[in-house]
């Protein structure tokens, strides 16, 4: 299964990455976040447990439990605020 993974914000500059297509088969929002951190440095400080960030598959907010879709657009980014 693939998935497009979209970085904004802080991660996008910290990642040095606004995309990039990741191959998981039968993969959770949590699976997929579990395989970016796995790469260690930056990547498992900006997403380790207790940072801030969300997640949204084809473009609606969800929990780290949602499945992903064959072919789905995964954003990842930082809460925002708005006013």
């Amino acid at each position: 299964m693939k998935v497009r993974v979209l970085y904004f914000a802080r991660l996008r500059e910290r990642f040095g990455l606004a995309e990039e297509n990741v191959d998981l088969a039968g993969a959770t929002a949590a699976d997929l976040v579990a395989h970016l951190q796995a790469r260690g440095g930056v990547w498992a400080e900006e997403l380790a447990a207790g940072r801030p960030f969300r997640v949204a598959v084809d473009q609606n907010i969800v929990t780290l439990d949602a499945v992903l879709p064959d072919n789905a657009e995964v954003a990842i980014f930082p809460p925002v605020t708005g006013g």
